[in-house]
């Protein structure tokens, strides 16, 4: 029996500590979306500049590889885990750099993943390259895949339409880094804001959908999913992450912090407003 690091009162967002790639052999359940933000394994030593500050970009442990082929064989563990716990329509988004997407991509076309999108971010605020010797990086890629190659998937067309001033939604999505608002309970490595999450969950889930993060951080999905009512799980390996994730859903039960997310987040301004 799995025992729950954290589960909200309404039990609409569930935390478990632990590997994913252990945790998800000991549950039997079909999750309609998956997001995940697997490990981009960034920490070698290099640098950045975050808040007018060089600062070392190493994040951890669980951020350091060994070889290519740890990569590969990382990717292809999780990700058929994950293939295993998502409904026979549902489908998966996974965010990445150059460093990471193309193993991911690789790995799904070999598991049986159809690729829908490569989703373009460009951050509207990146942090200037300090080195000044190449072009500043101010994009990441989210590839958006389902399970199986011929059933068909959740997509909220009209919706996605209806956001970007009644024309189809492009596949580049100008939306902003972290903000300080977002960081109220601590601060995560490399957290994702609630504009893009909150994004990808309108454009592939229907209300009181299950979306699964195996690598949840400091829950900005699950975040996103209750304030859009869904249903959410997220997996972490660190301690410290989920007690930001539980601080930031416990935050939700105020009234007025909800409002004033759903007020700096532009889509979900746009749906409630």
């Amino acid at each position: 029996m799995l025992s729950s690091f954290y589960k909200s009162s309404n039990q609409d967002f569930n935390l478990l500590h632990g590997d994913c790639c252990e945790l998800l052999k000991r549950f039997d359940f079909s999750f309609d979306v998956i997001f995940a933000d697997p490990p981009y394994f960034l920490s070698n030593g290099g640098i950045s500049y975050q808040s007018g500050q060089v600062v070392c970009v190493d994040k951890g442990d669980w951020d350091k590889l060994s070889s290519p082929a740890q990569m590969d064989d990382f990717n292809f563990q999780w990700l058929t885990l994950c293939r295993e716990k998502l409904s026979d329509n549902g489908t998966i988004w996974i965010s990445g750099t150059y460093h990471n997407i193309f193993s991911i991509a690789n790995t799904l076309k070999t598991l049986g993943f159809k690729i829908l999108n490569v989703v373009t971010w460009v951050k509207t605020n990146p942090p200037p390259n300090i080195s000044c010797r190449f072009f500043t990086y101010s994009s990441e890629f989210i590839i958006w895949a389902r399970k199986h190659p011929k059933k068909p998937h959740y997509f909220n067309y009209e919706l996605m339409r209806k956001l970007n001033g009644n024309k189809q939604m492009p596949d580049v999505w100008h939306l902003p880094a972290i903000a300080r608002w977002e960081k109220s309970c601590g601060k995560h490595p490399t957290q994702k804001p609630l504009s893009l999450l909150s994004r990808i969950i309108l454009a592939s889930t229907p209300e009181k959908a299950w979306i699964l993060d195996p690598f949840c951080g400091s829950g900005t999905s699950g975040i996103a999913a209750n304030m859009l009512n869904r249903q959410f799980l997220g997996i972490d390996i660190e301690r410290q992450f989920l007690d930001m994730a539980k601080a930031r859903r416990q935050e939700l039960d105020n009234p007025q912090i909800r409002q004033s997310y759903i007020s700096k987040v532009k889509d979900l301004a746009h749906l409630y407003n």
